[in-house]
């Protein structure tokens, strides 16, 4: 009797072959740069912005149903590049204060956490390779040692965007729950400036848009006054 080993062998060694190739580092990330391509390029087509103008659809309009359906739409928004300002301001205008800030925190915590899970999933293995540069290693190492704390910082001062330091954090290792716990609390403030912001922008003069307005600008000069003062501790080349 023959042995169907031999003829099988050269077949199995190529399947092996190319699933190696395919779970491979470089093509996973190849796979995370083709994911967010396409939803960047699907949110330029389908122009979320158009909410803030043409207002939800009549279907939806109000309730629970509407709030739910808005936070996970942020979600998405996000993970395609979409601004959170913009949405923050749009949920502060479509459902007002209370509302509006609890949409926009649970998208804002779903978002970061696709994000987070499909660079860590998709990106971490071949990124990890790079970490060469000072502010790599210095961002990479503060974000493994002191996730939470650092993730809270990032997330008060509005100087890093919303996507890199939810990509930094996954190819750092930083651990899941200290992420989404950071960036719930730390989302809070600046999260609730816009949308109060969006919900009193007709009336521009009143003492709740002002104050949103000016907790905006102060938090931005601050990011930056703290960016400038940090950069001497970074450890050399």
């Amino acid at each position: 009797m023959l042995d169907p080993a031999p003829a099988t062998r050269p077949a199995t060694g190529l399947a092996t072959r190319w699933a190696r190739a395919l779970l491979s580092p470089w093509s996973r990330f190849s796979l995370l740069v083709a994911v967010l391509l396409g939803a960047a390029a699907s949110m330029f087509l389908l122009e979320p912005q158009r909410l803030l103008t043409a207002g939800w659809p009549a279907q939806v309009s109000g309730g629970a149903v509407a709030v739910l359906l808005f936070g996970v739409a942020y979600g998405v928004c996000t993970v395609a590049f979409v601004p959170r300002p913009l949405l923050n301001v749009a949920a502060g205008a479509l459902f007002g204060t209370q509302a509006g800030l609890a949409a926009a925190l649970a998208g804002t915590v779903l978002g970061a956490g696709v994000s987070f899970a499909l660079g860590r999933v998709l990106g971490q293995d071949a990124l990890r390779t790079l970490l060469r540069g000072r502010w790599l290693r210095a961002a990479d190492g503060q974000l493994s040692r002191h996730g939470f704390r650092s993730m809270l910082a990032l997330r008060l001062f509005p100087g890093v965007p919303f996507a890199a330091a939810n990509y930094c954090a996954a190819v750092s290792r930083m651990g899941y729950p200290a992420f989404l716990g950071a960036t719930g609390l730390g989302s809070v403030p600046n999260t609730a400036a816009y949308v109060v912001a969006g919900s009193e922008a007709t009336s521009p003069t009143s003492p709740a848009f002002l104050a949103a307005m000016g907790f905006i600008v102060l938090t931005g000069v601050g990011a930056v006054v703290v960016a400038w003062r940090r950069r001497h501790r970074l450890p050399a080349e």
